[in-house]
């Protein structure tokens, strides 16, 4: 390798590499030497000091309150949120349909994480998001089937597989929006 290589290229996370099968035969998996969780519990541990000139004591009163909080928490039924009833910071929600009325593919809640930006969709970006919504709402399966009948009659079946889903892709969205019109009047 030093042949081919600068000697630049070798630091250390290349030598690393070279190191690590043989670390394994001899020490096992990783995860049974680790020291990442130990290291993450010293670093909590480190932040209930509140007395610098006793730390013990003060790691052992936080530790305790700690302990005492999550029983309470746990086991207790209060209707309070704490940190093991609440719901999660990324949770999109229970799966709790906002009404019965609506799609089932507009029923899961959802929350909004961050400010939201508007923007105007451009026409291929409006088709896309129309054909996602259309393809994946299962009440619309018999015009989907309609549809594509009526392009292979339309071609005289000699439409492949291929051919027939990009066709569909491309017109179903006015399709749809014609034939629902037409069924209105």
């Amino acid at each position: 390798m030093e042949m081919i290589f600068p000697p630049s290229f070798f630091d250390i996370m290349t030598h690393l590499p070279i190191h690590l099968a043989g670390e394994a035969i001899i020490a096992g998996p990783v995860h049974y030497r680790w020291m990442y969780p130990i290291e993450l519990y010293l670093y909590t541990l480190k932040k209930y000091v509140r007395n610098k000139s006793q730390p013990e004591g003060s790691i052992a009163q936080v530790y305790l309150v700690d302990e005492c909080l999550t029983f309470c928490s746990r086991y207790l039924s209060v209707e309070i949120n704490t940190k093991f009833n609440q719901i999660g910071r990324n949770s999109d929600g229970d799966g709790a349909t906002t009404s019965s009325h609506e799609l089932p593919i507009f029923e899961e809640a959802c929350r909004f994480l961050g400010k939201p930006i508007f923007r105007n969709l451009s026409d291929s970006e409006w088709e896309e998001a129309r054909m996602y919504v259309l393809s994946n709402c299962d009440e619309l399966l018999p015009f989907i089937e309609k549809h594509k009948k009526t392009i292979r009659d339309k071609y005289g079946g000699k439409n492949r597989d291929n051919e027939l889903e990009h066709w569909h892709a491309k017109i179903f969205g006015s399709w749809f929006e014609n034939h629902v019109s037409v069924c209105i009047l």
